[in-house]
């Protein structure tokens, strides 16, 4: 079966680009040095084990994919693109004869949610306050 060609797709409401970033805040634009979200943390599932891993010490794999009710895969290229932005550290290790695997949130993955809520929250008031 083909794919629809792009411009098929733009007609039905989807777009190939990405979306810019959300939430645009009055007083928040660029000339004033506010920052948009963080779509890397902003991402459901990502968003998911940061949060997780910012009220616990660490988790292992197995305990984050329970949590957030995702597959091996899913968990697996999420985690490592907050890896790469060095938002979390994992540590493999084994465990007797059982490999483990295990997650930290970083100094910078903390910062980076604190960053991110505090815009999360500009927007709940800016919308609150319309």
């Amino acid at each position: 079966m083909a794919r629809p060609s792009a411009a098929s797709s733009h007609r039905r409401g989807r777009s190939r680009r990405r979306p810019g970033p959300i939430g645009r805040v009055e007083g928040a634009g660029p000339e004033s040095g506010a920052l948009p979200l963080d779509r890397l943390i902003h991402e459901r599932t990502r968003l998911g084990i940061i949060s997780a891993l910012a009220v616990n010490a660490s988790l292992s794999f197995s305990e984050l994919k329970t949590l957030l009710k995702t597959t091996d895969g899913n968990l697996s290229v999420h985690a490592r693109k907050l890896e790469q932005a060095q938002y979390v550290a994992c540590a493999k290790f084994f465990k007797g004869r059982v490999p483990r695997t295990e997650y930290h949130l970083t100094a910078a993955g903390r910062r980076a949610l604190e960053t991110y809520l505090d815009h999360m929250e500009a927007l709940i008031r800016a919308t609150r306050e319309r």
